[in-house]
């Protein structure tokens, strides 16, 4: 959902911060032009939109507007950890936590008694203030995209991973970088590879699940096999398996990672909105009354 990550212990607190390197690693030419309508999809494909000129907001709130909290009061509420209006995954799923659209002095003082004292806190996603008293330690600019007329497909090559699959899917996130994933990210969605000659060269999976949505992500390939389409084909593969349940594909990238937003363009993603991944550094002592929570 795709800043490199530099990654922070606060005592059993590991904060992942998100990578630069979000999204997929080729360097081949798109196999699908953009703007194809998928069979059986009513949608109408917009014009290329460049990273700035996202489609006009309107007044309603949008669930992908604050995706982590519509996906933890969603259909991943079964994973959801909560203090006060704070919501978040466990520290070994996924960094993404969620506050309230407006979050108010009570709940930036919950975040802090959530993270401990002095923690370094994944915002993603948050484009408001962050209160004097938390320093803000890294940003980078991000981008949302949404599914606007992908042809997507079942790829023959690529196989299911699971749980015994993980020690060589966290060996290929350590190679390729392609943004935060942990020992349980893979409980959040499916996961799908393509190996050659028995090992995994590429992959792909899904993460946010707000209601009607699910986002995709982990798309990274090893750099031997880089421009060979992998990642193409991978990406519609699970926005397959995506809208054969009814949902629409989405996914998150860094602004400045330029061949990632080129291939999702082309594939026929538009651009939804602007966004903001940082981390910010709690307060070294709570606020009165206030007691760190413990980690689960």
């Amino acid at each position: 959902m795709s800043p490199e990550a530099r990654q922070t212990t606060t005592g059993q607190r590991a904060v992942n911060r998100p990578q630069t390197g979000h999204g997929p690693h080729t360097t081949g030419q798109p196999q699908i032009g953009r703007g194809r309508q998928a069979p059986g999809q009513p949608q109408t494909p917009g014009q290329s939109q460049s990273v700035g000129q996202p489609r006009p907001a309107t007044d309603a709130p949008h669930v992908l507007d604050n995706p982590a909290r519509a996906a933890l009061t969603g259909p991943h509420a079964h994973f959801a950890e909560r203090h006060g209006r704070i919501l978040r995954y466990p520290v070994d799923v996924t960094p993404w936590l969620a506050l309230p659209d407006e979050p108010d002095a009570d709940d930036w003082a919950d975040l802090a008694a959530f993270a401990g004292p002095g923690a370094e806190v994944p915002l993603l996603g948050f484009r408001g203030r962050v209160p004097d008293d938390w320093e803000v330690t890294f940003r980078i600019e991000g981008v949302q995209f949404e599914d606007d007329g992908l042809v997507t497909a079942p790829e023959p090559e690529a196989v299911r991973l699971g749980a015994d699959d993980m020690p060589e899917m966290l060996h290929l996130v350590a190679r390729t970088r392609p943004g935060p994933f942990l020992p349980r990210t893979i409980e959040l969605g499916t996961y799908l590879g393509i190996r050659r000659d028995g090992a995994l060269v590429a992959m792909a999976g899904e993460r946010l699940r707000p209601p009607g949505w699910t986002e995709i992500s982990a798309v990274c390939t090893d750099p031997a096999f880089r421009g060979e389409g992998l990642a193409t084909r991978l990406i519609l593969a699970v926005a397959h398996g995506i809208r054969e349940r009814g949902e629409t594909p989405f996914l998150h990238t860094g602004a400045g990672n330029t061949n990632a937003i080129r291939l999702y363009e082309s594939l026929g993603f538009r651009l939804r909105r602007t966004t903001a991944f940082m981390t910010a550094r709690a307060p070294q002592r709570l606020p009165e009354g206030r007691t760190a929570v413990p980690a689960s």
